[in-house]
């Protein structure tokens, strides 16, 4: 018993020295944390907003600044939140989070505005008499060919509007696209358009002057897009073409509110969106609309708008369960070679099995530190989210094809020809380094992959989970653990091979699709998506061709392995 607990004891100090850290070098994750927790607590789901809010707390504690004044500003905030009684408070304190935490990073990196309104004016002014011109020709052709080059130079020097006023990049980008809707119309309508371009550059003047306009009324969202787009299908549906083209045209006038959340997640998504949504409504606004056709690029929107509103996340049972496999096999090959010198009469060599355990915990703590440097020196300049899905990869490979030798060791006769093997070739040599390195290849195999494992999940889980996770498989371990040196020699070990192999490929099965997804929403890999399918979060499945290619790969894998394990039975 005093070897069990030494190791355990070991195995704690290791994972505790692992626990994962994030360094912080910009505001952009505090507010997607604040927007994750608006969007739940609109949602109803009270805990995904508290969680959210955790979050944000335990990032903000390691934050420094100079403003003192308005860093107590975001502290103070943050209180308010964390003490709202109820929804309508929690709303309206996060939005003032979101305003003092904006407050704070404008004075940490202060900027020009005036400077950068009149680089705009020199910029865009003649784009806006080239169009003034193009409308004045009356040619259609011309008026469709300038306007789409006004789109594109207003997509290129749209940010210092962005940034000065939210009122005003809104209220363009709304008039923007009922100009498109007008020009996309069967018989567009001259004075319309012109009426449409004069308020639009009125808005463009007044951007120039320093002036203000009231941001659209109202707490929008990705589910407020959801909403409107579900809303407009039903209209359809319905044969009501007016109501559901004003129900894009709300939609449209809502997006600028919504965009950037959109544009920081799924970037071909924000072009898709910008430029198709006008062309959807002037399609309803024809004579003879082709609904079907709507309909599709409606669908496609509300599933793809799904995704990235769904958070690949893992909860407190994940994290016990890869250290439960991870600690289980090691616990059992250490406690299969100490029964085994037990039955041996050598008990004397014990103390070797220990010390080669514990080197194999050493060299695991050491490649803990060197992932973690690498881990943070690469996320500076790169992006992190693309960093944990590659890392999320590795991870399910590797458990894969520890899931493959597991299920070989699976049955009695495996297992114990595989024992004999490894043990044989110690004893025969009555070698002490051939006993100490069996104990140290199993753990710090163990030890390793568990670190990568954690890896590519701990990014996207919260340190109370993470830790939550720890202890009860340690607690587990501990039993389990106890048991097996008291009656070692009775339990049937393959048993817990084979258990062990159904939950690593569980693991590997959510973390393949959280870790293509992840891939997807900051494009290093294509998303083709593929509609009607839920969107299942929780066990990382979401309904596009990538991620399902990897998990159909999966089952694949598993079910080939199963025929030949039986094959080997007969």
């Amino acid at each position: 018993m005093k070897l069990f607990f030494q190791l355990c004891s070991i195995i704690l100090s290791f994972l505790l020295f692992v626990s994962p850290t994030h360094a912080e070098t910009s505001y952009s994750e505090y507010y997607i944390s604040i927007t994750d927790a608006l969007i739940n607590t609109k949602q109803g789901n009270k805990a995904e907003a508290e969680k959210a809010i955790e979050e944000f707390a335990l990032k903000w504690e390691k934050v420094t600044s100079s403003e003192e004044k308005e860093k107590y500003a975001v502290d103070a905030a943050l209180k308010d939140v964390q003490n709202a009684k109820s929804s309508d408070d929690r709303v309206s304190a996060l939005t003032n989070l979101s305003k003092a935490l904006k407050a704070l990073e404008s004075l940490e990196n202060p900027v020009d505005e005036a400077a950068q309104r009149n680089e705009f004016k020199t910029k865009f002014t003649p784009i806006m008499e080239m169009f003034d011109k193009a409308l004045a020709t009356g040619d259609f052709n011309i008026i469709n060919e300038k306007y789409k080059e006004f789109d594109k130079k207003w997509n290129l020097y749209e940010q210092p509007v962005r940034d000065q006023s939210i009122g005003i990049y809104g209220q363009i980008e709304t008039q923007m696209s009922f100009i498109r809707i007008s020009l996309t119309q069967e018989n567009p309508d001259l004075v319309v358009i012109t009426a449409q371009y004069e308020t639009l550059k009125d808005t463009i003047e007044q951007f120039i002057a320093g002036k203000e306009v009231e941001v659209v009324k109202g707490e929008y969202s990705l589910q407020s897009l959801i909403d409107y787009i579900q809303e407009a299908q039903s209209f359809i549906e319905d044969k009501n073409y007016t109501k559901a083209s004003n129900q894009l045209k709300e939609f449209i006038t809502i997006w600028p509110m919504v965009e950037m959340e959109v544009s920081t997640r799924n970037g071909s998504l924000y072009t898709e969106i910008e430029s198709q949504m006008p062309i959807l409504v002037s399609e309803l606004m024809k004579n003879s609309p082709n609904t079907k056709k709507v309909t599709e690029q409606l669908g496609k929107f509300e599933t793809e708008i799904s995704l990235i509103q769904e958070n690949s996340s893992y909860s407190f049972w994940d994290s016990a369960l890869i250290l439960l496999r991870e600690g289980l096999e090691a616990l059992l090959i250490i406690m299969v070679l100490v029964s085994f010198l037990k039955k041996s009469n050598q008990s004397h060599m014990a103390k070797w099995v220990t010390l080669g355990a514990a080197a194999g915990i050493a060299f695991s703590i050491v490649a803990a530190v060197l992932l973690s440097v690498v881990f943070n020196s690469l996320t500076v300049n790169t992006s992190r989210e693309m960093f944990e899905g590659y890392i999320g990869l590795v991870a399910a490979v590797m458990m894969i094809g520890v899931g493959i030798w597991l299920h070989n060791k699976s049955t009695i006769k495996s297992w114990n020809a595989y024992l004999a093997k490894q043990m044989g070739n110690a004893i025969s040599k009555q070698s002490i380094f051939a006993m100490a390195m069996i104990s140290f290849l199993s753990v710090f195999r163990e030890g390793a992959e568990t670190i990568i494992f954690y890896v590519g999940v701990a990014p996207n889980m919260q340190i109370f989970d993470f830790v939550l996770g720890i202890v009860i498989a340690l607690f587990i371990l501990i039993v389990v653990g106890f048991v097996l040196f008291k009656m070692s020699l009775q339990i049937p070990i393959h048993l817990f091979f084979f258990f062990a192999t159904i939950f690593i490929y569980i693991i590997a099965f959510k973390i393949i699709g959280t870790s293509v997804h992840t891939l997807q929403l900051t494009n290093a890999l294509p998303t083709t998506v593929m509609h009607k399918l839920p969107v299942l979060s929780s066990i990382g499945f979401y309904p596009t061709m990538e991620t399902l290619i990897g998990q159909i790969i999966l089952i694949f894998i598993c079910a080939v392995v199963a025929f030949r394990k039986k094959l080997e039975k007969a």
